[in-house]
């Protein structure tokens, strides 16, 4: 399930989508704020672009506000769960405290997902059709 050739595999490693050996980001660590969200622009082992068409990571604005708002309810739930006593700003305070912690990694992740949505596995070798193509 998490094999190569998997698109979990991609996303929890961080890794290529076209050949999942290189890296998809400048700083695998999203914590390292200088570099927070850098993508590369080519694979460094496939050569394969990592962006489709100018702004196409807009998209991935969508994933980070439903990883936003699975967090949200998470922490929400969690605190009803084991915390009953707990007021409502408690929770709401909870929240905005892992938003703001699990901003960095939600941005990563949302553009992996957001990649990874639209670009399939292929292997590091290149295919027939991208061979002709840049002929």
């Amino acid at each position: 399930m998490i094999g190569k050739g998997s698109k979990l595999n991609s996303i929890l490693r961080f890794k290529c989508p076209h050949c999942q050996e290189g890296d998809f980001f400048v700083d695998n660590n999203p914590y390292h704020l200088r570099y927070v969200g850098d993508v590369r622009d080519t694979c460094a082992v496939c050569g394969r672009k990592f962006e489709n068409e100018p702004g196409f990571y807009y998209g991935a604005m969508y994933v980070a506000y439903a990883l936003g708002v699975a967090l949200s309810v998470g922490v929400y739930l969690a605190m009803t769960i084991f915390w009953t006593s707990s007021a409502m700003w408690a929770r709401a305070v909870a929240i905005m405290v892992m938003i703001v912690l699990m901003g960095p990694l939600i941005y990563a992740l949302s553009k992996i997902i957001w990649a990874n949505l639209f670009m399939t596995y292929k292997g590091v070798s290149p295919l027939q059709s991208e061979q002709a193509g840049s002929r």
